[in-house]
């Protein structure tokens, strides 16, 4: 079922590339099979959750087959409570973007609805691999069609905006692989049973102090661009900015949350003394993002470019939860990296429709919206609510846990992180006053159309799920609580406790487990 999920889509733009065009309808029919192909792989991903068992902690519907066997790679995957979100929310948007770009892309429809299907079978098997050689396969087959999607449909500096974002991604990705090999062949070494790429097996390797940390620093390099955790953030406000709406709708949906998922599937429970040890930097780093990326937003003339920077602060919260290490921190942070992705998903399609109706996302081209388009106002409003956190809707919910998890952990972070808090409603509600209230200055605004029923079909599903993420987070907090605990109890027991406690005679070895034990401590 797991196989279905990921490769229906990569079926589907196969299928796109053999529709021909007779009788110059192609792209209608291009469009419709696009849309129906996705929508298939929504149904399936909620069929999945109906069938997931939420008492488990540990994966299910798992598929394990040889791949080379000569180098111990598997074809392995499975699904647990954390990525099960993660893989409705990218079957949930990405129907959404292809609904959203019906009439904005006009150009090479078929090759962009190749790639946007593409993209999200890349997505899909990031979040489903337990064998690590599969996931770099993967998380690196994503950055081909995003770098097509931003290169070919993006705006005027759209080659400049790809080249950085696949150079930014690809450093990170090549140190990861290093590391990747690395753990491989130190699995060979250290238990003679060859090399294994197999996850489940290498949460189990206690590796040398030295070794580990530079295995997780390579590891966190790769996701922390990816978030993208401050000062590693520069590539996302370009890339955001010159991407067409589909594909920034995509980029901050779903493959920003890769960054903070392989945080908590990999870097920290591969490596766990190491990561106890640099939590605490990772979360001055996290909120050094938190407050940069919220004052940086509240200056931009552009909505797009404050909505970019927006994501930089919130994912801030993401990595900070994680930080913290205990249930109601990490389980705010999965929570928030669904919320991110639906609220600021939101966001950039309200952006989208605004865009193509005065062909500028100046925020001083608009104001007066709230007489001349009262619907799409109106969602505008519960979308920038939301992503404010207002209590009722789905951006408190993770808000509130990552802050309540790391006040247990350091109040003084929690203060700070806090302030981020403020500084988001302050930059988002002052752009949605002057966008949508006052008079209507400039006149090409007062025969802009209102929500037509193809936007209704795009942003009403937005707005519903934030309010119902809001309302009802047992819903989706229950299942996963049982992966987190299992999480928390590789961090804490027995692999830190062992790597801390093993006597060494290197005097440089024991300062290091000497520095991870307070860390660990600090943090339990």
């Amino acid at each position: 079922m797991v196989s279905i999920i990921v490769f229906l889509p990569l079926a589907g733009a196969l299928l796109l590339l053999l529709i021909e065009n007779h009788d110059g309808r192609r792209d209608a029919v291009v469009r419709w099979t696009a849309l129906g192909a996705s929508l298939a792989v929504f149904a399936a991903t909620l069929l999945l959750w109906s069938r997931f068992d939420p008492t488990r902690a540990d994966f299910q519907f798992v598929e394990r087959h040889p791949w080379i066997p000569a180098f111990g790679v598997q074809y392995f995957v499975g699904v647990d409570g954390i990525s099960l979100f993660l893989l409705v929310l990218t079957g949930f948007l990405t129907p959404l973007a292809l609904l959203s770009s019906w009439e904005s892309v006009r150009d090479k429809v078929k090759e962009f609805a190749a790639f946007m299907l593409a993209l999200e079978s890349a997505m899909l098997g990031v979040f489903v691999s337990l064998d690590l050689f599969l996931f770099y396969i993967f998380w690196d087959a994503m950055l081909v069609p995003m770098y097509f999607l931003i290169g070919i449909w993006g705006y005027d500096r759209r080659i400049y905006a790809a080249v950085k974002f696949i150079l930014y991604t690809a450093v990170g990705s090549v140190l990861m692989l290093l590391a990747i090999i690395g753990l491989a062949w130190m699995h060979n070494s250290i238990t003679g049973g060859g090399h294994s790429f197999d996850l489940l097996k290498l949460y189990d390797l206690h590796l040398p102090p030295q070794l580990e940390f530079w295995f997780f620093l390579a590891f966190t390099l790769a996701f922390a661009i990816k978030v993208p955790l401050f000062p590693f953030h520069t590539w996302l406000p370009d890339a955001h900015v010159e991407a067409p709406t589909a594909g920034s709708v995509i980029l901050a949906g779903v493959l920003l949350k890769m960054g903070t998922y392989g945080l908590v599937r990999f870097a920290f429970p591969l490596f766990p003394t190491a990561a106890a040890f640099f939590a605490p930097w990772l979360a001055v780093l996290a909120i050094v993002g938190i407050i940069y990326g919220a004052l940086v937003a509240m200056v931009q003339p552009d909505m797009k470019k404050l909505v970019a920077y927006s994501s930089v602060s919130h994912l801030g919260f993401v990595v900070l939860g994680i930080c913290a290490l205990n249930l109601q921190g990490l389980q705010g942070s999965v929570y928030q990296m669904l919320n991110h992705g639906v609220s600021t998903g939101g966001l950039f399609l309200i952006v989208g429709m605004l865009s193509d109706r005065r062909h500028t996302r100046q925020i001083a081209a608009f104001g007066g919206l709230k007489a001349v388009t009262p619907r799409l106002v109106a969602a505008f409003m519960l979308i920038t609510l939301a992503s404010i956190g207002l209590p009722g809707t789905n951006g408190f919910v993770g808000e509130f846990l990552i802050l309540l998890g790391v006040f247990r952990w350091d109040p003084r972070m929690a203060a700070f992180a806090a302030t981020g808090v403020i500084l988001s409603a302050v930059y988002m509600l002052w752009m949605f006053q002057r966008v949508n209230y006052g008079p209507v200055v400039h006149e090409e605004n007062r025969a802009l159309p209102d929500l037509t029923r193809r936007e209704r079909w795009v942003i009403v599903p937005v707005v519903a799920m934030a309010i119902f993420m809001g309302v009802f987070p047992g819903v989706f907090l229950k299942p996963m609580q049982p992966s987190v605990e299992r999480f928390l109890q590789r961090m804490s027991h027995p692999s830190v406790a062992r790597a801390v406690e093993a006597p060494s005679p290197n005097p440089a070895d024991a300062a290091w487990r000497g520095a991870a034990a307070s860390g660990a401590r600090v943090k339990h």
